[in-house]
């Protein structure tokens, strides 16, 4: 058996991360034994969902990166979605680089994936162009989550704001919800769904089942960054019942 360690920049308020990812991870364990993770977190403050705080949180990266960089871990990875694309496009390359430099002078190889940039690739693994989208943010928040992707050259044919601005409520939503969520959106013209642009909201109970019903594939952020986690460490991108992107089907570009 193989030991993976995994190490995650986590906002203090996220309750998620740190349930979702080592979900599907444990999941792939049981089809997988070979293979085991193992992860360590380093956490960032932020309450809220506002500008100024996704700001504040994302200058705390550098100091997480270098704790997490004394564990010597495989992959480093960060939560926030939001608190990248909120800057502006291609921030993702931007704070995945800050967050390397951090690691490299504290003696640590590892890759890092931010899920802002996995959502990204995995829409590109899918080959979608056209996407329809479920956010826990307000609207403005929203709308910068739009911009961002569609200037990586995705279109967003619609997108559902649940306009919640507390981090915490974010990660008490009911993921189930989702499963009535997704059909308020037109998905007419739509090559992919993503379920939940935001590690924060749970979405994991109901990727498979909304897959399933609305025949297109379905991601959500921490669908993205698990795919990107496992590539890197140089696995298969397989966790069952967890979207197509997660198949074994995809591999990123």
């Amino acid at each position: 058996m193989t030991d993976h360690h995994i190490g995650l920049i986590v906002p203090s308020s996220n309750l998620t991360m740190e349930t979702e990812l080592p979900r599907m991870l444990r999941a792939r364990e049981e089809a997988e034994p070979s293979d085991r993770f193992v992860f360590h977190s380093a956490r960032a403050r932020m309450q809220h969902v506002t500008p100024e705080q996704l700001r504040a949180m994302n200058a705390q990266a550098e100091r997480a990166a270098r704790e997490l960089a004394d564990a010597r871990p495989g992959v480093v990875t960060t939560a926030c979605l939001v608190a990248i694309m909120a800057q502006g496009p291609g921030f993702h390359c931007i704070a995945e680089d800050s967050i390397k430099g951090a690691l490299r002078e504290e003696g640590s190889e590892a890759p890092v994936v931010s899920s802002a940039g996995a959502l990204l690739t995995g829409l590109g693994a899918l080959k979608a162009k056209r996407i329809a989208v479920i956010t826990p943010y307000m609207k403005p928040l929203t709308e910068r989550v739009v911009e961002y992707v569609e200037d990586a050259g995705v279109e967003v044919v619609d997108a559902l704001s649940l306009e919640v601005a507390d981090n915490l409520d974010v990660g008490r939503l009911d993921p189930v919800d989702l499963q009535d969520h997704w059909r308020k959106l037109n998905l007419t013209n739509a090559d992919a769904l993503v379920l939940s642009a935001c590690v924060q909201m749970p979405s994991l109970p109901s990727i498979q089942v909304v897959e399933n019903e609305a025949g297109l594939p379905v991601l959500s952020a921490a669908t993205a960054t698990t795919f990107c986690v496992l590539s890197e460490l140089g696995l298969a991108p397989t966790v069952p019942n967890a979207g197509s992107l997660l198949s074994g089907k995809y591999t990123a570009a």
